[in-house]
């Protein structure tokens, strides 16, 4: 992945924040879900141009549901519609991702802050 890629990015979708060096991330999931977007894009599961109109519908969901829009909560809009687009393009099933997710949460829960987050068989559960 180039950061000549991820300018482009950054340009295509204009809510990514950025600063003048490209997209700027607040934790490092942000930055994976960024990059896993730009993955996709450059193999043609889907254009920009479909990438932004998804990405606007999840935000102005967000927004109806109450979020303040603030921009804290940008990524966790990206990390929705990345898990929307593939689901709706067939790469993955909605109920791995939810179980995945919920695994994931799980992790997080018992894992004392500083200590790598480690997965267990008995975080997945059947949604």
């Amino acid at each position: 992945m180039t950061s000549d890629a991820a300018l482009r990015a950054a340009e295509s979708v204009q809510s990514i924040p950025r600063n003048a060096e490209g997209p700027v991330f607040r934790e490092p999931w942000e930055a994976q879900a960024f990059v896993l977007a730009l993955a996709l894009n450059e193999r043609g599961v889907f254009s920009w141009k479909e990438w932004a109109a998804a990405l606007g519908d999840e935000i102005k969901k967000a927004q109806a549901a109450g979020d303040p829009d603030t921009g804290e909560t940008y990524y966790h809009h990206w990390l929705a519609t990345l898990e929307r687009v593939v689901a709706a393009k067939g790469l993955a099933d909605p109920q791995m991702l939810a179980r995945t997710r919920d695994a994931w949460q799980r992790a997080c829960a018992r894992t004392p802050h500083g200590i790598p987050i480690e997965l267990r068989t008995g975080d997945f559960v059947d949604v």
